[in-house]
Formats: structure tokens, sequence, C-alpha cells
């Protein structure tokens, strides 16, 4: 991992971990079984670690940018052919709370998806405690403006002395999803209170596609909310009335993780996903590094 510019302006703080193991057992998403997860404390500048429990030699894949290998329709991981899949729901909840240490144990190829959303990662920081420790860390302060457009998605960054998300959410093709807007701050307890709960969600024609390909095995509307025309369906209803622009934030929490860096910045995105998440946070990565800039 470079190091930050020495011309950027930071705010300096004690690096954090958890303070005991904890544990949980889920679904995966892709798989349908039960997954075993562990988030462990983790050393002074040790970032943030997934392991396969279930492969020889329990291989770890550090949840950085260099790693990401498909962002197609969630955040994957791998190294070496060995792959971690979905890491976004984790990994907000992670930098959510500000946690720069920490293992996360899994026994398959996958995190358990929980209700689709990041409330249970919440859950188990917070049953574990957190820490600091002797190292410091840094966060960045966002001194230019940056941009990027792919077609009609827009993301764009301008400087700010917090960390603040604001999402347009669009799907001309669905008649229930009419445009939506939020804008949130992410501290751990907005995130808590206010994207934590906010599920995963799909078109029906995008589910039976992937059920037809033979995926999502574990899916169902116990994990994720689903469109149909102008029908919305989900267990127990919606949590919020734009629940799903909502989610769309708790991702961008968790893709933009993966640069490994803290910062402070107002983030502007408009119909962005995975994909355009990463091509942000390469972006952003140059810029803290100074790299092909």
């Amino acid at each position: 991992m470079a190091a930050v510019h020495p011309t950027l302006k930071t705010v300096q703080r004690k690096q954090q971990t958890i303070k005991r193991e904890v544990t949980f057992s889920g679904l995966g998403i892709h798989t349908g079984t039960v997954v075993s997860m562990r988030f462990s404390p983790a050393k002074e500048g040790s970032g943030i670690l997934f392991k396969r429990t279930d492969l020889p030699g329990n291989p770890c894949i550090p949840a950085t940018i260099e790693y990401v290998c498909d962002t197609s329709r969630s955040t994957n991981i791998g190294i070496n052919g060995i792959k971690i899949h979905t890491v976004e729901h984790v990994l907000a909840a992670v930098a959510a709370y500000q946690i720069d240490n920490l293992v996360i144990e899994v026994s398959n190829m996958e995190p358990p998806v929980g209700n689709g959303s990041s409330d249970v990662f919440v859950e188990m920081i917070e049953n574990a405690g957190i820490c600091e420790q002797d190292a410091f860390t840094y966060t960045v302060c966002l001194q230019k403006p940056l941009h990027l457009t792919q077609g009609d998605i827009h993301l764009v960054a301008v400087p700010s002395h917090e960390y603040r998300i604001s999402y347009t959410l669009n799907y001309p093709e669905s008649k229930a999803l009419n445009a939506q807007f939020q804008s949130q701050v992410i501290t751990p307890a907005n995130f808590k209170k206010e994207i934590s709960t906010c599920r995963t969600f799909s078109l029906y024609e995008e589910v039976s596609t992937l059920i037809d390909r033979g995926l999502i095995k574990g899916g169902s509307l116990d994990n994720a909310v689903v469109i149909k025309d102008d029908a919305i369906f989900s267990k127990n209803g919606l949590f919020f009335p734009d629940e799903m622009c909502r989610h769309k934030i708790l991702d961008m929490v968790g893709d933009l993780s993966l640069i490994g860096f803290n910062f402070h910045a107002h983030l502007i995105a408009i119909r962005s996903g995975h994909a355009s998440n990463f091509a942000f946070a390469k972006m952003l990565y140059n810029y803290i590094t100074m790299e092909n800039c």
C-alpha cells in the first residue's frame, strides 16, 4: 500500500481494532450453504484481511483496491485464483465504525448475507467492542474536486470537513423505482441508524436471469427486496421509503473503503454501482497517493 502524499492535509487519530473475537453463521447468497464468519483483532498496520478457513493454508486476501477482481454485480476480491465474493456489506460496517485493523475469517467463498444489509456486521462490531491502538493513522482531507462520468452515471467528490455521501437513484425501466435522493454523513451512529439496515434489491427480471444461471441459491425475500413492474416485494415491507437509495450509499461506503485510506469529502453520485464505484475508488487512490497525477 502506497503512502499518503506529504502535500495533502491530514487529520491524525489512533488506529483501531476490536477488543475480542466474535462470530456469526448464516446462509451465503451465492452458494445457499451455511457460512461461518469470525471477526478477530489484528495488530497495528495490518489493515483489513479476509481469510478463507475452508482452504488449505487458510489463505488471506487484503481488502484493498489491488485485489479487486470483479465488480459486475457485487464487489469481489481475489489472489492467486482464490476469491471472496460480495465483500461490500461487511466492509461498509467496518469502514463506518472506523476499524483499521481486522481479520475476517469466512468458511466459504463469501460472507453470510444476513438480511442483505450491514446490520448483522454492525451488531458483531458492537458486541466485540472497539479499542484504540498505539499507532496512528490519518484521515485525508480532499483539497480539490474529482469527477467521473460513465454514460448516465456521474460521481463527484468535493472538499468537506466530513465524510458525506449524497446519492440519486433512478431506474427508468421500473415503474416502482422513481427517482430517489438521500444524503448522509458517514459516522458510526448515523450509519447504524440511517443506513445499516437497508437491504440489497434487484429487479425481478434480473433475479430470474440469475436463478436460471444457477446463481443466488441463498437469495430470498429474507435477504433482498425485489421490484416487479409497479410492485415492491419484501419481508415486512420497506424499512424506509427510500431504502433502495440508502442501500446504494451502503454499497458506496463498502466499495470506497477498498482504497485503504480514511478520507473526508462530500461524494455526490447519480446512478452509480459497483463498477463505477471501483473506478472512482481508483481515482481517489491515485489522488491521495499522487500516482498518475
